[in-house]
Formats: structure tokens, C-alpha cells, sequence
């Protein structure tokens, strides 16, 4: 199945705030250079162990007195860890900036930071040796390891959870809502209204209600590569109903972004919208009332967040040097700091697999190459 193209866009204020997740994208790059400080590295650490002398292996006593150094010596003398900008690029710049500090502080190796246009371009550079680590959307995880031999090593942890859900949004109540509308409090005192069990995070809910969206009327998604404004919504629906996304939803609109696909709906631009949950509370501030607005009716399934991919051009020795030392960096205050300043990560864990293979993957595959 081939991509939705946008066949309306809308233009959102200036001053509305983004919500800086890895579950946005922007244009591909296409023009990267090679090069292959991974490969040098370990032809060196080849070259040096047919030189040695005796060919006698080290005894315990050498092998425990080796310093740190010469344990990490397979590690190349420079990592580089690229990033997708979800906010201005010169931030993105700056709090990667803190984190490639704090891992290389880890490694013991110098670490830059590589902030390309888009999860695409993070792929092309995982793929062309421009880029050794990658913060990636799901999605992309899955195409960075298809396409790039990526190794899927980490998924991000935000309020508990290394899994999120995308959500279902309207301003027509009446017509998607199966029960009464339930409205909670957060703790600054903003109100959030939702009905058919779609609260909590978890999903799927509501997909009864997804059956009454006429496909003719405008629908709000957010971009062509978003897996909870996207990918995940479009499949749910054509599972439920048989519409196909693209010949389909002739009404159908990409907003650009999680916040711009929800105010498409405040505003009345679209009668039905997604985004990730919770993507209203990023209005909130310049809109009070949006949570009882812009109502959530309904979950697609859980989707696993977004996380790290390492080259598969490295050893698996410094693929798991450099996870061990991502997850060593979130457990520390600066690590925490950083983390939570590039994409507002709480935490890391390792990479549920089987969610990947059996939860992206297909509907990765569902949309082709197109």
C-alpha cells in the first residue's frame, strides 16, 4: 500500500508549542558522505594482534591489570550520534550536545552530534557510515534495521511505560462517543474529556465508534512517517472498516506536526483527528479548554517507543559498550538531564524485540516502499 499524500495542509500559529518526541519527521536528505571510522578502527585492532609477538594469549594477571583504555580498544576514536530535530534545530544541536558529552564521558571516546532533516536521512547515515547511534521513531527503528543493518538496542521509558498508543480525536462528540463523556483534572488544573474506555494509555478502545468516521469528511493526520499520527491509525481504520487511506479519505489532511493535528480539530478544520496521547496538553497553555473540546474517543493498539539503533558495521562487543553505557548515562543525574532535554525520555530500557517484529513490522510492511 503506498502512502497518503497530503491533499490539504493547514498552517498553524507561530507561537504554538511543539512537543518534542521522536514521533515527528521533516524531508529526507539524500546527499550524505561516507566514511568508516568503525572499519578503521578495527582493521587497526587486527593489525595490532598479528604483530604481537609468541602468539601466547595474556594470563589472568595481564588481562585484570589492563586499564580502561586497553579494554576499550575496539571502540573507534570518535562515535557519532545523530539525531532528529523535533524542535529548532540549534537546540536539538545544544541538548544533544549534553548527552554526546555524558556518553562519551562513558566510553571514554569523543562523541559528536549529527542533526539531519529527518528519521530518513538518520537511516541513509546509519547506511553510508555517517552516523553510529541513532534516536529513532519506531517506525524508522524497523527501516534502519531493514535497510541499514541497525541493531535495535533500546526503546525510550516516559511516565513508566516503554509503550504509548495513538489516539483518536473529535469535536463531534455526539456522534463518536458510545457512553457518557468522562472528564478529568491533571494537576495544574486543566480538564481532559474522553469516552469509550480510551483513558489510561493502553489500547486498543473505541474501535466501534472508528467505524462511524465518514469517509468523506475531513480527517487529521499528522505526517506521512508518524507511527501514532500515521501509520498505526491508517492501518487501524482500513482493518475496521476496508477504506483504503488512499483512494478512500479524499478529504483527508497531514497537519505537520502532534499539536497542529489536534488543532486542526479545536479549530473545526477537521471533524475527526490522531496524534500521540497525550498531545492536547502541549495546547493547553494557549488553549485551556482544549481537553474538553477536542475530545479522545478511541486507542489504536500499543505501539513501542521510539529508541536507539547502533551500526551494524560495529562489533557486537561495541554495540553492547555503547548500549551498556546509554543505559549507565540515563541512570545519572547530568545523563537524566539530557535525555529528558532531547526528547523528554525518563528513562531506557532494552528493546522488547518481539514487539518490533510483531507490532511494527507489519504495519511498516503494510505501506510499501511508496
Amino acid at each position: 500500500m503506498g502512502l497518503l499524500r497530503p491533499l490539504v495542509r493547514i498552517t498553524v500559529r507561530e507561537s504554538l508549542p511543539v512537543y518534542r518526541s521522536l514521533d515527528e519527521v521533516t524531508t529526507v536528505n539524500k546527499s550524505p558522505k561516507r566514511f568508516a571510522l568503525s572499519a578503521m578502527a578495527g582493521a587497526a585492532v587486527l593489525l595490532l594482534a598479528a604483530c604481537s609477538s609468541d602468539d601466547a594469549e595474556p594470563s589472568s594477571t595481564e588481562s585484570e591489570a589492563m586499564s580502561p583504555a586497553e579494554t576499550s580498544a575496539s571502540l573507534p576514536d570518535k562515535l557519532t550520534l545523530a539525531l532528529v530535530p523535533s524542535d529548532e534545530v540549534d537546540q536539538i544541536t545544544t541538548d544533544g550536545e549534553a548527552l554526546a558529552e555524558a556518553l562519551s564521558a562513558e566510553l571514554g571516546v569523543d562523541v559528536e552530534v549529527f542533526v539531519p532533516e529527518s528519521y530518513s536521512a538518520v537511516v541513509v547515515a546509519l547506511q553510508t557510515g555517517q552516523a553510529d547511534i541513532g534516536f529513532l521513531g519506531p517506525i524508522a527503528m524497523v527501516q534502519a534495521e531493514d535497510e541499514a543493518g541497525a541493531e535495535i538496542v533500546l526503546q525510550a521509558v516516559r511516565y513508566g511505560s516503554s509503550e504509548y498508543v495513538g489516539q483518536w480525536l473529535t469535536n463531534d462528540p455526539g456522534t463518536f462517543c458510545l457512553d457518557d463523556v468522562t472528564t478529568e483534572t491533571d494537576d495544574e488544573g486543566v480538564a481532559y474529556s474522553y469516552c469509550n474506555g480510551a483513558t489510561g494509555g493502553s489500547g486498543p478502545a473505541g474501535t466501534e465508534a472508528l467505524e462511524l468516521i465518514d469517509p468523506e469528511s475531513v480527517i487529521s493526520f499528522v505526517d506521512e512517517s508518524s507511527a501514532s499520527g500515521y501509520y498505526f491509525p491508517a492501518t487501524q481504520l482500513q482493518e475496521l472498516t476496508g477504506v483504503d487511506p488512499i483512494s478512500g479519505l479524499s478529504n483527508a489532511l497531514f497537519a505537520g506536526g502532534h499539536p497542529q493535528s489536534v488543532q486542526a480539530v479545536y479549530d473545526g478544520d477537521a471533524v475527526v483527528g490522531v496524534s500521540f496521547n497525550d498531545a492536547r496538553s502541549a495546547l493547553a497553555d494557549e488553549f485551556p479548554d482544549v481537553g474538553e473540546k477536542v475530545v479522545v474517543f478511541a486507542y489504536t493498539s500499543n505501539i513501542p517507543n521510539d529508541g536507539v539503533v547502533v551500526s551494524g558495521d560495529l562489533s557486537d562487543e561495541v554495540q553492547q559498550m555503547i548500549t551498556d553505557a546509554l543505559l549507565a548515562v540515563a541512570e545519572t543525574e547530568e545523563g537524566a538531564a539530557a535525555l529528558a532535554a532531547v526528547y523528554e525520555i525518563d528513562g531506557l530500557d532494552p528493546a522488547n524485540l518481539d514487539a518490533f517484529e510483531n507490532v511494527v513490522r507489519p504495519v511498516e510492511a503494510n505501506f510499501g516502499d511508496a
